[in-house]
């Protein structure tokens, strides 16, 4: 339910709504506005007409949240959330470019990939160190190695790392090196490793599973969120359905929609949702027309002897047209890249 207090509230009325709330079981936000504090709080719905909130001096009204998401909706927060890793920033008016190779193959070739995206306006550098792949004799990544590899690159470049966490007993390990926490469409559902992330108390980037509606991908998050962790980026990367000519099917409807129904920050990955590279850059431009906070674009020096998702990455001369791209659609949207 939302608590909303009256214009101009002195700060001991809120204190005492809030302390009021906790005591009887409920996980309080507080958002404080020009005119009006909003006390959003998450619990048991069943008893809250008990407690008299609207009674209480101070109190304006109470809205209940008709969501089966709470901490994740719009109505609980009605401002955008905007996560600040050091000076960079993901859902304000900056769109953030997340660039690099499907895997961690190789030192040198992390080294190159990472220079040539910082170069051209990438802030945050991509790499899968364990790789989650349908078969099982396909390259499974690098492990601890392909994340010391990662961290070298951020020492070199000043990049941020995502990378792919696919299991509980490795959380605490890739935290070490991460900046954010990757959760994989396959992942998406496995609900102890989101309580898992959610300790780490580092920014989360939830893909949308395969076939997941919009409000299981939500739901996803808000496992996330209950949990303590509110630093959670949502990431559209297709879902499955009858075409076959591309990988997925990339849902950028997903974005305003994401937009109307949460505060969280949404990306999208048009690299696995297309697995085409001659795909990426037109549906890197829909997805910022969208109103999408960000991408994340696969990119390899040697596309064809990739050991991961080849075909879907681009070269370092397509991600210089890409940003290039990026450019005037963020100043066409009013932001900036």
């Amino acid at each position: 339910m939302i608590v909303v207090m009256r214009t101009g509230v002195k700060e001991e009325l809120v204190d005492k709504v809030a302390k009021k709330l906790v005591e009887n079981g409920f996980q309080i936000h507080l958002s404080v506005g020009v005119e009006r504090t909003l006390i959003g709080a998450v619990g048991d719905k069943s008893h809250y007409m008990d407690l008299a909130l609207e009674a209480m001096e101070g109190v304006e009204k109470v809205i209940p949240i008709l969501a089966p998401y709470k901490l994740a909706s719009r109505e609980f927060k009605p401002d955008d959330t905007v996560i600040r890793i050091g000076d960079v920033t993901i859902g304000g008016e900056e769109i953030q470019v997340m660039a690099g190779p499907c895997a961690v193959e190789s030192r040198e070739q992390l080294l190159e990939v990472a220079e040539m995206v910082r170069e051209r306006g990438a802030r945050i550098l991509r790499g899968g160190a364990f790789k989650p792949r349908t078969s099982p004799y396909a390259f499974q990544g690098l492990e601890e190695k392909g994340l010391e590899y990662l961290a070298e690159a951020r020492e070199k470049t000043g990049l941020l790392i995502v990378t792919e966490v696919m299991d509980t007993q490795k959380v605490a390990m890739v935290a070490q090196y991460a900046d954010i926490l990757q959760i994989g469409a396959r992942n998406m559902q496995n609900f102890p490793l989101l309580r898992e992330v959610a300790k780490c108390n580092k920014p989360v980037l939830l893909k949308r599973g395969l076939s997941a509606t919009i409000e299981e991908w939500i739901m996803a998050a808000e496992y996330i969120m209950v949990s303590g962790n509110h630093q959670v980026i949502l990431c559209e990367r297709g879902i499955r359905t009858f075409e076959s000519f591309t990988r997925n099917t990339l849902d950028l409807s997903a974005v305003p929609v994401i937009k109307e129904l949460s505060h969280l920050p949404v990306i999208v990955d048009p690299s696995h949702s297309t697995g085409k590279w001659k795909l990426v850059q037109p549906m890197a431009r829909s997805a910022i027309a969208a109103g999408a906070d960000g991408l994340i674009i696969e990119v390899h020096p040697k596309p064809s002897e990739a050991l991961c998702d080849g075909p879907q990455s681009v070269t370092p001369e397509r991600f210089s047209s890409i940003m290039e791209d990026l450019q005037k659609m963020a100043v066409a949207m009013g932001r900036t890249i």
